[in-house]
């Protein structure tokens, strides 16, 4: 192996060496390759298992949700119409007689009267309907 210390007879000291070294290429792809070979069967391995075959019985029907909501006001709405306290007693025993039991969910504004929500509630008592959630907003994180 001969080593020149300097320009070689008939080249320019300036010339660009254009050779590409792909060593470090077919290394790290001979890397990879043994990686993805070693991993593919413990991704494929399945315990051979025979599922049973069973015809499902329909779910019994889930009970319709009521959503109500109170404004920072004090004023009811049943989905996107304001209704009164009254009108509030009249439609909630209507439902409370059908079947399955509703489910009343209150969405109240964070400013509203703990008051507000209260008539709501004892309506939702008087009418017979037991399950009466509040929906909320997770907090938020910074």
């Amino acid at each position: 192996m001969a080593i020149t210390l300097g320009p070689a007879a008939g080249q320019d000291e300036d010339a660009v060496l254009a050779a590409i070294n792909t060593t470090p290429l077919v290394d790290v792809m001979l890397v990879l390759l043994i990686i993805f070979l070693i991993t593919i069967p413990v991704v494929t391995h399945t315990v051979p298992v025979k599922l049973p075959k069973e015809s499902s019985q329909p779910s019994p029907p889930q009970p319709q949700a009521i959503h109500l909501s109170v404004d920072r006001n004090g004023t009811v709405y049943w989905g996107q119409s304001a209704v009164t306290l009254a009108q509030l007693e009249s439609r909630l025993a209507a439902h409370a007689k059908d079947e399955p039991a509703p489910v009343v969910q209150i969405r109240g504004d964070n400013r509203v009267r703990y008051e507000a929500i209260g008539r709501v509630m004892l309506a939702c008592q008087q009418a017979g309907i037991g399950r009466v959630g509040f929906v909320t907003e997770p907090p938020v994180t910074h």
